[in-house]
């Protein structure tokens, strides 16, 4: 049994070995093409770089090497779809597992109390801010969003805009699941160490770079913004945006800023979150918590499956030679490689328009293709400073508050990316170049997936509303019950066999 079933978790690795042969036999075929003569008078170069045909040739060779070029196409995609595959396959369990977490602890943390805490600038505060935000949402818009109420009802910036909104996208355990899985567990060490690095520096350049007077008008503008904000996830909805969904609840019109945040939202989430006391096994409570889980899922399932899906295309069609160009800045090993390794992955970050669990499978690509260790870390830091959250700040805090966070949090991402580099160097625990994953088995990862998938199946259930239980029981029960009866008869069948057998 123990073979079957590795042999089934294997399957990925092995259609994607299958498909990279299928590959270079079919980028050989176009190279050197059986059809080719051997003495034809042959026209220029074309764009694709293919021969055009000689007037003496005839079109039959070109046509057949054009076909073998879409063939090498189609399979390159075939590839990056296999590989993208296996990274979902690999991660899938972890992500149910942190956004339930998430969820919870949602439902049970007060945003008030979190204010309480965070009301001052010293490293105390700046503590509890990391705590608390590697214990919230790892969506970066809900992120700062969150991070927005907490600093305009008193939070201070070092503690809210500093170490609660990084840890809030790049230390909460999700995250930290899938660097494990995908990377393996040296990538997961240097991604705390990092994140702790990156939540000092902030708090210093808040501390002693950004004057007091900076960061007032800066809570100022933010408590003055007026505008609908989404119900759900806290980000504008503007009601005469064509995306904005308005919806009333107990008289009460509320507006969200998506399709996704209005599915996900549940009025039953406005209650005060508990800590402590009954309510903790209330069944209302965890019914809240499931539909946090979902609405996680609503606002950061485009961005996951983005970053599978341009991790495998990078991977399929994008050569080494091309990486190397790009990093192999400087002499192996010295100080220019070092640093830029981890400046020019920051910048990469910054473009890639992805959240901190969509870059993960990024990240395998650049390290598979030689980009340093500390590059690598200094990517997934920089997912704060994306064109989109650099706008949302410049509306929240103003132009010269939006330059200070994008800088800061580049910044951060920059001396945490060269100080996990130096320190796990220093250590011998930097991983051999391109070494990922193989923190757990393929077996497990096939029982931890099967034990995901009715875990998530009850969690949308549960996050649906009643008519869309009911509609959606009317559809599956004849499916269910079609099962069940050819369930039965299958065993029946083996029941009969065994008698004639006169096994009983």
């Amino acid at each position: 049994m123990h073979a079957v079933i590795h042999s089934v978790t294997d399957a990925p690795s092995l259609v994607a070995a299958q498909t990279r042969l299928l590959v270079s036999l079919a980028v050989a075929t176009v190279d050197h093409g059986p059809l080719r003569p051997a003495a034809v008078a042959r026209g220029p170069p074309t764009g694709l770089g293919l021969v055009s045909p000689a007037p003496n040739e005839g079109s039959l060779e070109f046509a057949a090497r054009l076909a073998g070029l879409l063939g090498a196409v189609l399979l390159r995609l075939l590839e990056a779809a296999v590989i993208a595959f296996e990274m979902a396959w690999d991660t899938w369990w972890a992500l149910v597992l942190g956004f339930t977490i998430t969820g919870a602890v949602q439902e049970f943390v007060s945003e008030d109390r979190l204010t309480d805490y965070l009301g001052d600038d010293g490293w105390r505060e700046v503590g509890y801010g990391a705590l608390f935000g590697a214990s919230s949402s790892s969506c970066s818009f809900s992120a700062v969003a969150t991070t927005r109420s907490l600093f305009t009802k008193g939070a201070s910036a070092a503690a809210s805009l500093g170490a609660f909104q990084f840890a809030s996208t790049d230390l909460v355990l999700e995250l930290a699941l899938v660097v494990t899985l995908l990377l393996g567990w040296q990538f997961a060490a240097a991604e705390i160490v990092g994140g702790l690095v990156a939540v000092a520096v902030l708090a210093v350049v808040y501390r002693r770079f950004v004057p007091q007077s900076w960061i007032e008008r800066a809570r100022a503008h933010a408590r003055a913004l007026q505008e609908i904000e989404c119900a759900t996830c806290g980000m504008a909805a503007d009601p005469t945006d064509e995306e904005t969904v308005a919806a009333e609840f107990d008289g009460e019109r509320r507006h969200f800023c998506c399709g996704g945040c209005r599915n996900a939202y549940d009025p039953s989430t406005d209650r005060e979150p508990v800590t402590a006391g009954p309510e903790l096994l209330s069944g209302d409570r965890w019914a809240s918590a499931t539909a946090n889980a979902i609405r996680e899922w609503d606002m950061l399932w485009r961005d996951v499956v983005l970053g599978f899906a341009i991790a495998g295309l990078l991977a399929a069609f994008v050569p080494t030679a091309w990486w190397t160009a790009v990093f192999g800045v400087g002499a192996e090993g010295s100080v220019l490689r070092l640093v830029s390794n981890v400046v020019l992955g920051a910048v990469v970050g910054v473009v890639t328009f992805l959240c901190s669990v969509g870059n993960v499978p990024f990240a395998v690509v650049l390290w598979q293709n030689g980009v340093s260790f500390g590059g690598v870390l200094a990517f997934i830091f920089a997912d704060l400073v994306i064109l989109p959250l650099v706008r949302t700040y410049r509306r929240y805090y103003g132009t010269r508050m939006a330059a200070v966070i994008a800088v800061a949090f580049f910044l951060a991402a920059v001396v945490a990316g060269l100080v996990v580099e130096l320190v796990f160097g220093a250590l011998g625990l930097v991983p051999p170049a391109g070494a990922t994953g193989g923190t757990v088995s393929g077996t497990y990862t096939a029982l931890f997936n099967v034990v995901a998938v009715p875990i998530f199946a009850v969690q949308v259930y549960v996050a649906l509303e009643p008519e869309q239980r009911v509609r959606l029981g009317n559809r599956l029960a004849p499916h269910i019950a079609g099962i069940i009866i050819r369930t039965q008869q299958f065993l029946e069948r083996i029941a009969y066999a065994l008698e004639d057998r006169g096994l009983k």
